[in-house]
């Protein structure tokens, strides 16, 4: 929760803010998030208006997962903006009532007794933000299709090519008649008998 009564309702005032946040759990998506309890950091500019108090800021934050290529662990830094306006519950009250015709789907925050809470704004940005496919690295080769070999560790390997066990017993019989060539069963030379008699 953050605290505006320093800020005041005067349209125009302005703070800023610089805080160090534990990450809420779950901030992130299953092969990529922010750690639960990890340090967030929030450089926040709040400014009044009239409908209630808007708020720009910066979130870094460290970021843990998993190489969707090879699946080793990484880790890596991320930084978002992000812009959210929080209104005064009476201001949203006479906003409805000038413009009942109006109809919107997005989802509304409110400032509650000088308060406002930022974690549903930062979740927001944050997951929009992640990587859909992060990896270790931009040419990650990834794993071998046959073993599972992470083959950034052995750019050499290969496979010979499997040979069928249905087709084993046949091998031992390749190269003996190539090329269409067949076994000799003709018989004796023709006119053979006769030269032998003279």
């Amino acid at each position: 929760m953050f605290d505006t009564h320093e800020l005041g309702r005067r349209p125009g005032a302005m703070q800023r803010l610089s805080r160090s946040v534990e990450a809420p759990a779950d901030l992130g998506v299953e092969v990529i998030g922010v750690p639960a309890g990890a340090t967030v950091e929030l450089d926040l500019r709040l400014e009044s208006v009239v409908e209630g108090v808007l708020v720009t800021g910066t979130a870094r934050a460290p970021l843990a997962g998993e190489c969707v290529r090879c699946l080793e662990p990484l880790e890596q830094e991320l930084e978002v903006d992000f812009q959210e306006m929080f209104s005064y519950p009476d201001a949203d009250s006479r906003l409805r009532q000038a413009e009942p015709e109006e109809d919107t789907e997005e989802e509304t925050f409110f400032v509650e007794d000088g308060l406002f809470d930022l974690e549903p704004v930062l979740r927001d940005a944050v997951v929009l933000a992640l990587p859909l496919r992060p990896v270790c690295r931009e040419d990650c080769p990834g794993l071998c299709s046959e073993c599972g070999a992470r083959l950034a560790e052995e750019p050499d390997h290969q496979h010979h090519d499997a040979v069928d066990i249905r087709w084993a017993a046949l091998q031992g019989l390749a190269g003996t008649n190539q090329d269409g060539e067949k076994d000799d069963v003709s018989g004796p030379e023709p006119g053979a008998d006769e030269k032998q008699e003279k």
